[in-house]
Order: C-alpha cells, then sequence, then structure tokens
C-alpha cells in the first residue's frame, strides 16, 4: 500500500470530508477520492459510503485508519534511524503553556548553546488543546501540555505522553472567609453559596470545580473568568468570588489559600510527542532534559506552575507574567 493514500485515509478520519482534506494536502477533492478508490482495491475491502452528501469511513475504513497511524508512524521513525546515533541536529518546534516554557523550557536554551549548539527551539505560547492541535496537524513537534488528576486528559493513540511534574492546588478565599480547614469537600461545602471564577482559556479547573461541587452536593455558580493568576486574586480580594490556585506560592495580603486534600487536587504536566517522533535526535533530548530538570529539588516544589511573591503570577506554577494565558490554565 502507497503510504501516500493512507495519509489521505487518515485525513480523511480526521478532518471527515473529501474537500477539507484536499485543502489540508494541496491537492483536489478528485485526486482525494481517486486515490481512496485505489486504496480500496488494494486492500480489498469498501473503506467509504455514502453519507447524505459526504462520506464517512465504513468499518473496515475505520479500522485501517488505526492501522495507518502505526505505519505511518513506523516509516517516519524508519526514516530517523537512518542516521542512528547522528549528534541533535535541527530546529524543535514546541508550544505549550507559560509555565513550562518559563520555568523548564527557557532554562534549556543557554544550555544548549554550550552543548549543543546545532539545536534551536522555537516556542509558542499555547493552551493544551491548542498545543495538541498544533502536534495533530504537524505544526510543532513537542507539546507542553497539563490536565488535573480530578479531570484527566485523553491522550491520541498517535501520540506517548510522559509525565514531568505534578503540583498541588488549593481554594484561593477571602482572609476574612478562611475558616477552619476540613477535607476538600468540606471545604467545597463551606463556599457553596459563593461565586466561582475560573480560567477563560481552559475548562479543566472548572470540571475538577463542578466535580468537587457534585460531591459537596451543590452546583457551582460559575461567574466570572480569568486567564490571569494575579486577576484571580485581585477577584477574590474585591469579594467577586472564590477560585483555585497553585499551593505553596505566596498570595495577596487579603487573600488566603485554604488546603485541599481528600481528594487532593494536583496538577500534572506532560511532554507530548508523535509515535513517529521519538527517537529524533533533537526531540529526545529535549524530553529527556524536561524530565530530569522536572525532578530536580529546585524546579518541583512549587513547580506546580503557580505565581511568585512579587511577580505577576500565571495559569499554573512558578512565577510568571501576568497573564495565566502565558501559561494558560495550566
Amino acid at each position: 500500500m502507497e503510504t501516500r493514500r493512507l495519509q489521505l485515509l487518515v485525513e480523511l478520519s480526521r478532518l471527515g470530508s473529501m474537500r477539507a482534506v484536499a485543502e489540508a494536502t494541496g491537492t483536489t477533492t478528485s485526486t482525494v477520492s481517486q486515490q481512496i478508490a485505489v486504496l480500496a482495491r488494494e486492500t480489498g475491502a469498501a473503506l467509504i459510503e455514502p453519507d447524505g452528501r459526504r462520506v464517512r469511513l465504513t468499518p473496515a475504513g475505520r479500522r485501517l485508519a488505526e492501522h495507518a497511524v502505526t505505519i505511518l508512524g513506523a516509516v517516519e521513525a524508519a526514516h530517523l534511524d537512518l542516521a542512528p546515533g547522528a549528534e541533535p541536529n535541527g530546529t524543535l518546534r514546541t508550544a505549550g503553556f507559560a509555565t513550562a516554557i518559563r520555568a523548564h523550557l527557557l532554562p534549556l536554551v543557554s544550555e544548549l548553546a554550550t552543548s549543543h549548539p546545532r539545536v534551536h527551539l522555537l516556542i509558542r505560547e499555547h493552551e493544551p488543546d491548542e498545543a495538541l492541535s498544533l502536534l495533530t496537524t504537524d505544526d510543532t513537534d513537542l507539546a507542553l501540555t497539563y490536565d488535573y488528576n480530578l479531570a484527566p486528559a485523553t491522550f491520541d493513540p498517535a501520540v506517548r505522553a510522559s509525565p514531568l511534574w505534578t503540583a498541588p492546588w488549593g481554594l484561593g478565599v477571602a482572609a476574612h472567609d478562611a475558616h477552619r480547614d476540613g477535607t476538600t469537600v468540606e471545604v467545597f461545602a463551606r463556599f457553596a453559596a459563593h461565586d466561582w471564577i475560573v480560567n477563560s482559556r481552559n475548562t479543566a479547573d472548572e470540571t475538577v470545580i463542578r466535580t468537587l461541587a457534585s460531591m459537596a452536593g451543590f452546583t457551582p455558580r460559575i461567574t466570572h473568568r480569568a486567564d490571569n493568576l494575579d486577576l484571580v486574586q485581585g477577584m477574590i480580594t474585591a469579594g467577586l468570588g472564590v477560585g483555585l490556585l497553585p499551593a505553596g506560592i505566596p498570595t495577596f495580603p487579603d487573600v488566603r489559600l485554604l488546603p485541599l486534600t481528600a481528594p487532593d487536587v494536583v496538577l500534572r504536566a506532560y511532554a507530548v510527542a508523535r509515535h513517529g517522533r521519538l527517537n529524533w535526535p533533537p526531540l529526545a533530548l529535549i524530553t529527556d532534559l524536561l524530565t530530569e530538570r522536572s525532578t530536580r529539588p529546585d524546579t518541583t516544589g512549587a513547580t506546580a506552575p503557580g505565581p511568585e511573591a512579587t511577580e505577576p503570577t500565571d495559569g499554573r506554577g512558578t512565577a510568571a507574567p501576568s497573564d495565566r494565558s502565558t501559561d494558560g490554565d495550566d
């Protein structure tokens, strides 16, 4: 089977229409249709069927598309294997949330200048969904993403997610509301009547809040959204509501952070790459360096992306630029 035809089938599975595949691959709808027809003859199975004015994959087509992902990954890996043990060389495109970029990726730039001067990083700040989408369309090589233990992400089988660091989160409340501690459910129950603040660029923390509120027997009143943890603390200070914040970070004078335990709320960061690229020397190098850096005492602890004392704070970890957007709701 011609791998080009397999690629078209995978794109049809992903995009859902011949026209979209043609636009994405720079060809014509007629060519896509012809190539899928040839592939059907090669396999001896009907791969598509009419669906109104469009087409859809048959069960055999869906199954072949699943195989095609593995086949194409293996072919790409084979190309990379032509230069085994080669010195890392090239530009690695990365997309990720701000805390991961600032606290973990940027420090590598100066290290690479000395240790691997032929490796260059191209960095773009994106929320997890955006970064994973770029990975799917081959517009980035490495995605730095996050999820929460109570709102786990589902990764496509075509990629591998390597765990990096984890970080606990708590509930940010006005200082005068900071009553005694308790379990997470007990803490949430005490704030059932309050307004709740969530991230404006990512729904993960909202999912966590709704899950825990359900366990506490109420539906949270989501009223405000902000992609900047500095702004979230300002909203809390102004009495606009309560919201999740990274634990172990300095807070505004009028904000208190209540620990959330039983169940814990934990942010989990990942380095995500496509299976066909895992052995590419620059990608393997950066992934290994990020994994090693995440285990260092000075880059974990407060690693859960979160804000710093005298600096603006971003979404999910250490000190950050003022926008949580810079690191999303990470």
